[in-house]
């Protein structure tokens, strides 16, 4: 069976309401289809819907269970019960209310089933786990690898510069601001830290762009250094390995923009992840109190 690209994300959706059978002298608002994006684990199917136990969205909807439609239903032959997925959700918003919620890009992230293998694998990080020595192009166009920053404690994210959800990449990017302002007012443990902030979008992210969002969120703006926090993105070639290792995925949304996953994560100076946050609902005294920890 052909299969359309399937990538990895980990933000989510709701069915608001529905309205039916609506009289034909009413007159419905225009509806407008929304893209999200689910992350949860199979109950059930039939032949074409699947019932998601599906995560929490922090500021959209709690967890729940509930039945969507397939929007390619020739997909319910590769879902398993007990499969864990994530999945495209597009939602027709009329008025305050969604409807014909349906999943599309559907890809198995864990399997129920030994004798599926989705075509891409991807890694959920793990405490103790060893990170490849990923080479990435910063905002200085100079090329940095990972592990020349062995020694020290790696905190690391992934956003692109053209998000306009204020609780992804904005809110990473306002988050490590404090923690790099944090790490700044304790000199030791400034010099055993370092931050750097990945872009999964490499052909718009160049090393000028980068700087220019990088200044501005450290507030130096022109006259920052990137002494502490670097702003890099790998290589269109490299891309699918370094996201596909930290669960990162991507795919095209509306208006240009990238629909995606969160993925934070800590890096002990071994070189080893300490610990890996994949939604946006950490907090930077959280991790300063890791850093802290394991700089002791």
């Amino acid at each position: 069976m052909s299969r359309k690209p399937v990538f990895v994300l980990a933000f989510f959706a709701l069915l608001v309401g529905c309205h039916q059978n609506t009289p034909p002298t009413v007159s419905r608002p225009a509806s407008a289809t929304k893209t999200f994006s689910i992350r949860g684990r199979v109950v059930s199917t039939d032949a074409a819907h699947v019932t998601l136990d599906g995560e929490d969205v922090p500021g959209f909807m709690e967890a729940m269970t509930m039945d969507y439609k397939l929007a390619d239903p020739s997909v319910v032959s590769e879902l398993h019960p007990g499969d864990r997925i994530t999945a495209k959700v597009l939602a027709d918003k009329v008025g305050d209310n969604y409807e014909d919620v349906r999943l599309d890009d559907i890809v198995v992230i864990a399997q129920a089933r030994p004798d599926y293998k989705p075509p891409v694998s991807y890694h959920v990080p793990t405490a103790g786990d060893v990170v490849p020595d990923f080479k990435l192009l910063n905002q200085s166009d100079r090329t940095i690898h990972l592990d020349q920053f062995k020694g020290k404690i790696v905190l690391m994210t992934f956003i692109y510069t053209r998000c306009q959800l204020a609780d992804f990449c904005p809110r990473m990017s306002h988050n490590f601001a404090d923690i790099d302002k944090a790490l700044a007012a304790d000199p030791a443990l400034y010099k055993q830290t370092h931050l750097i902030s990945v872009s999964f979008d490499p052909t718009y992210d160049t090393p000028k762009v980068l700087r220019s969002y990088g200044g501005a969120y450290t507030g130096n703006y022109t006259n920052e250094r990137f002494l502490h926090w670097d702003f890099a993105t790998p290589t269109e070639k490299e891309l699918p390995a370094m996201t596909q290792f930290f669960n990162v995925g991507v795919t095209p949304g509306d208006n240009k923009s990238l629909t995606h996953s969160l993925s934070t994560v800590l890096i002990g100076k071994d070189g080893k992840i300490i610990d890996w946050y994949p939604t946006n609902e950490w907090k930077p005294e959280q991790i300063l109190a890791a850093i802290k920890k394991s700089a002791a």
